[in-house]
C-alpha cells in the first residue's frame, strides 16, 4: 500500500538498511515503531519494502515532526538496539519533497 501524502511541500525520511541474520525481536519492534510513529504530530505515512537492502520512507509535514520522532522515547530505545543487534548498515537521508506524481490503473 502506498502512503497517501497531502500536495507538497512535505519531507521524506529515507531509512536504508542491510539486517543482521535472524530476528532477534526486529519485526515487533518495527511494528511497534509504524504505529507509534502514526500518532506523532506531523507524520503523514510510511512505505516499507525488503529484500537484501530494506527501504522504509516516511513522510512528515516539517523538519520539526522529524526531530520530534528522532526524540521520541521508544524510538530512541529501538534506534539503540538497532545499532547494537539488528543493523549490519545503514543510511538515513532527509529529503524535500517539492514534487508527487501519481499513477492508478483503474
Amino acid at each position: 500500500m502506498l502512503a497517501k501524502t497531502p500536495p507538497p511541500p512535505y519531507y521524506a525520511v529515507i531509512f536504508s538498511s542491510v539486517r543482521t541474520e535472524g530476528d532477534k525481536g526486529y519485526g515487533a519492534m518495527s511494528d511497534k515503531m509504524v504505529e507509534l510513529a502514526a500518532t506523532m504530530p506531523g507524520f503523514l505515512g510510511i512505505e516499507s519494502a525488503r529484500n537484501k537492502v530494506g527501504i522504509t520512507v516516511s513522510y512528515w509535514e516539517s523538519t520539526a515532526a522529524i526531530l520530534n520522532w528522532k526524540q521520541q522515547t521508544d524510538h530512541l530505545i529501538a534506534q539503540q538496539t538497532g545499532k547494537k543487534i539488528w543493523y549490519e548498515n545503514y543510511s538515513l537521508r532527509i529529503c524535500l519533497v517539492e514534487r508527487d506524481y501519481n499513477f492508478k490503473k483503474k
